[in-house]
């Protein structure tokens, strides 16, 4: 995983797929319990499954991020794992665009 410290207050992680994928959440789960002044931006290009364990670290790391007042955005989401976001309803849940660039510019937008 690469995490990018892109702004003093942005976050850009490029997950990749299962089994690092897991792990991958966990560091950004650990990283953000040091810090929750950082908005978060996440990269799913290279994932192409998600397993109920990493659904539940994405809502966990939601949660923390939204008791902070911070934005949490997920972009680049391959079709079939768009799927399981609309069949679990965490579409509704979840803000999504199509890509970093999109997603750093929202999260620009909307901060405090």
């Amino acid at each position: 995983m690469a995490i990018q410290q892109w702004s003093d207050r942005i976050l850009v992680v490029d997950l990749q797929d299962d089994p690092v994928l897991s792990d991958d959440l966990n560091t950004l789960d650990d990283r953000l319990e040091k810090r929750d002044d950082l908005d978060v931006v996440i990269n799913f290009g290279s994932v192409n499954y998600l397993n109920s364990s990493n659904i539940a670290k994405l809502l966990k790391i939601r949660k923390k991020l939204i008791a902070s007042k911070r934005r949490f955005m997920l972009c680049s989401i391959a079709t079939n794992v768009w799927g399981l976001f609309l069949v679990t309803g965490l579409d509704k849940v979840f803000d999504f665009t199509d890509d970093v660039a999109s997603a750093l510019a929202t999260v620009q937008m909307t901060a405090e």
